[in-house]
C-alpha cells in the first residue's frame, strides 16, 4: 500500500512526488518524467493527450551538480525577471527572484547556466539571422571609412580659423561645398503606405546626397593634400623658403599651371613624381641632342668634347669681338645714323652692308627689299632657261626704285647685264 501523502508513478509505479505530468482528458493519471518522455500508454491514456506540470517547485532544473542550489521556481522567475528587465539589470532581477538571491549571484547563474552553459551552446546559432549588417568597407561605399572618418585638424591659429570659418573638432566649415545638398533628405520619411514610385524616388534622392558628400569630401582631400589652405593663409611661400629646392625655371611654371587639372585625378606626392619626370625628360633630350652634335662634328668621345667646346667658345669668342668691333668703326664711319631708320625692321640683319646702304637710300623696308630681289632673280633665271616669265612686280614699286634695284643687282654679280 502507497504511503499517504506520497504520489507514485501509474506506468512505473516510481515515486513522483517533486515533479510529475498529469493528463488532463484521464482521470487519476500521472506520470513521472521518464514515463512521459517515452511516450507512455496506460488504459484510455493516449500520448498525444494533453497534459498539465504538477511540480511543488522544490526540484533543481540544473541537477545537484549545479552551483547555488537554484529550485525550478527561482528559476521561473529568473526567466521572468530577464525578459521583464533586461540583461543587465540585476540588482531588478534579484529582487524579483527573492531576498535570498544577490545580484552577482544572479549574474552568475544566467551567465553560466543559460549562455555559456549547454543550453546557449543549443540555442544561440553561431551565425545568427537578420543580424544587423556592417556596411562599412573601404571601396568607397556610402558609409566607407573615407568618408566617416574625419580628417586630422588643420593646424592653424583661432583668428585663421575665424577667417576660414572652420570648425577644427568636426572638420567642417560654416559654408561647404554644394551648401544646400542636404535638403535633397531633410524632409523625407519612411511611411508604410508608400508606393513604389515614391520608395523609388526616396532613393535616387538619397543617392543624389550621396554623391554630393563624395564630392565634398574630394574636394576637401585635394584641399589638404596640395596645401591649398596655408596658400590661401598666405604660408606657403614662407615654407618654400625654408625648405631648399631647385630653382624652377619660367618654362616649369606655366607648365604646371597648363597641368593643374590634373590635381583631382593625382595626389600631391604622385603630381610632383610626375612633373619631376619631366623635368628629367627634357634634361635627357637635351643631353641626347648635344650628343647627335658632338656625332655629326666627328667626336665620338667623351673626352673629346671638352676640347671641341672649347674650341668652339674660342670661335665664338672671336667672332663677337669681330662684330663689337665692326660695330664701332660703323659708329666711327656714322653707318649707325644712316640705318637708324631701318635697322629695327623685319630682315635687317639679313642685308648686306650695300643692300643696307641701297635700302636706307631708297627709303625701303628691308623685308620689300627682298621680296622684289627675290621676284627678280627668279625672273632671270627662268628666261635663262627659256621658260616665260609671268611674275608680276609689287605695286608699291615704280620705275625709279625698279631701275636702281636692277642696275645694282647687275653691278654686285646676282643678275646678267643683257637680262636688265
Amino acid at each position: 500500500m502507497a504511503e499517504l501523502g506520497k504520489k507514485y508513478c501509474v506506468y512505473c509505479l516510481a515515486e513522483v512526488s517533486p515533479l510529475r505530468f498529469r493528463c488532463t482528458e484521464c482521470a487519476d493519471i500521472e506520470l513521472c518524467p521518464e514515463c512521459f518522455a517515452a511516450g507512455a500508454e496506460i488504459g484510455p491514456h493516449r500520448r498525444w493527450h494533453g497534459y498539465q506540470l504538477v511540480d511543488g517547485g522544490r526540484f533543481t532544473l540544473w541537477g545537484a551538480e549545479a552551483e547555488g542550489g537554484w529550485s525550478s521556481r527561482e528559476e521561473q522567475l529568473l526567466l521572468d525577471a530577464i525578459e521583464q528587465f533586461g540583461f543587465g539589470n540585476w540588482e531588478d532581477m534579484a529582487a524579483h527572484v527573492g531576498a535570498s538571491r544577490t545580484p552577482q549571484e544572479v549574474m552568475e547563474h544566467y551567465v553560466s547556466m543559460y549562455i555559456h552553459g549547454n543550453l546557449g551552446k543549443a540555442c544561440i546559432p553561431d551565425a545568427i539571422p537578420n543580424r544587423v549588417t556592417d556596411h562599412t568597407c573601404p571601396s568607397g561605399g556610402p558609409l566607407s571609412p573615407s568618408l566617416t572618418t574625419p580628417l586630422p585638424p588643420l593646424d592653424i591659429s583661432v583668428a585663421e580659423q575665424q577667417q576660414l570659418g572652420y570648425m577644427p573638432l568636426r572638420d567642417d566649415y560654416e559654408i561647404e561645398y554644394d551648401q544646400d545638398a542636404e535638403t535633397l533628405i531633410s524632409g523625407l520619411s519612411v511611411n508604410y503606405d508608400d508606393e513604389d514610385v515614391e520608395i523609388e524616388l526616396k532613393r535616387a534622392h538619397v543617392d543624389m546626397y550621396v554623391r554630393k558628400l563624395k564630392e565634398r569630401q574630394r574636394r576637401k582631400n585635394i584641399a589638404r593634400d596640395y596645401n591649398r589652405v596655408p596658400a590661401f593663409l598666405g604660408k606657403e611661400k614662407k615654407e618654400k623658403e625654408k625648405a631648399p629646392k631647385r630653382k624652377i625655371t619660367k618654362e616649369e611654371k606655366e607648365l604646371r599651371l597648363k597641368l593643374r587639372p590634373l590635381y583631382q585625378f593625382m595626389s600631391c606626392k604622385e603630381f610632383e613624381d610626375f612633373f619631376e619626370n619631366m623635368h628629367k625628360e627634357r634634361v635627357l633630350r637635351a643631353k641626347i641632342r648635344e650628343l647627335q652634335r658632338y656625332r655629326r662634328n666627328g667626336i665620338t668621345k667623351m673626352e673629346e668634347s671638352a676640347e671641341y667646346e672649347a674650341a668652339r667658345h674660342k670661335r665664338e669668342k672671336r667672332k663677337e669681338n669681330k662684330n663689337i668691333a665692326s660695330a664701332k668703326r660703323g659708329k666711327e664711319d656714322g653707318k649707325e645714323g644712316e640705318f637708324a631708320a631701318i635697322e629695327n625692321l623685319p630682315g635687317f640683319e639679313l642685308l648686306s652692308d650695300r643692300e643696307k646702304v641701297l635700302c636706307s637710300s631708297l627709303n625701303l623696308s628691308p623685308a620689300r627689299y627682298v621680296t622684289v630681289k627675290t621676284i627678280i632673280i627668279k625672273d632671270h633665271l627662268q628666261k635663262r632657261q627659256g621658260i616665260p616669265s609671268k611674275s608680276r612686280l609689287p605695286s608699291y614699286l615704280d620705275k625709279v626704285l625698279k631701275k636702281r634695284i636692277l642696275n645694282f643687282l647687275t653691278e654686285s654679280g646676282w643678275i646678267s647685264r643683257d637680262a636688265s
